[in-house]
């Protein structure tokens, strides 16, 4: 059975859930957050569960003292990733908000993780800055696809339909090259600019 991992990422309210949701009706998703954990945590203290603009920067600080101490966050998406590993479900969804967590999961995963950015200009260019280095930084990143949600509802789920299927074939077209390019270092330069150039973005 096939399976994909796609990393997605995006500032607060932009609809990475909903992107998650729609994908459902043609997949068995898994959907996990490496700030579950932190969540968990952040309970304890006396988040109520509320993701004010004030929870969210608590949120983001109490994930970085995670990490740092012994690094909850990303134990959590690999067990996450082993478990998904062995059961029927087809698409594993990983929230991850910082840059350069998403790089070190990509390197721990391999070449069946791709990276998904969602945007939503309108909202966000009324929003502002959410004002936390999590939400803030979420472009710090090169995304293998970048999904505008931008459209309707009833539109979204064929979108979203149509976003992960390209990104699927663009792997698999990747992984295809790489078996008959060689081991050379020469072949794998230019696999890897093939596949970088093969970066979509849906709108």
């Amino acid at each position: 059975m096939d399976k994909h991992v796609f990393v997605i990422n995006g500032s607060g309210g932009v609809g990475k859930d909903t992107l998650c949701e729609a994908a459902r009706q043609f997949w068995r998703v898994q959907n996990i957050s490496s700030i579950t954990p932190v969540c968990e945590v952040a309970r304890t203290a006396g988040w109520d569960g509320e993701k004010t603009p004030a929870a969210r920067r608590f949120l983001s600080q109490l994930k970085e003292v995670c990490t740092q101490f012994n690094d909850l966050p990303f134990r959590y998406c690999m067990e996450q990733y082993h478990a998904f590993l062995q059961n029927d479900q087809q698409i594993l969804f990983v929230h991850i908000r910082e840059p350069e967590q998403i790089e070190r999961f990509r390197q721990a995963v391999g070449e069946q993780c791709r990276t998904v950015l969602v945007r939503r200009p309108a909202m966000e260019c009324a929003r502002g800055p959410l004002g936390n280095r999590s939400d803030d930084n979420v472009a710090a990143y090169d995304y293998d696809g970048i999904f505008v949600n931008d459209g309707s509802l009833e539109e979204l789920p064929e979108k979203v339909h149509r976003f992960l299927n390209d990104l699927i074939k663009q792997r698999l077209k990747a992984q295809h090259g790489s078996v008959h390019a060689g081991n050379t270092q020469e072949d794998t330069e230019q696999s890897q600019d093939r596949e970088k150039k093969g970066n979509c973005t849906h709108e």
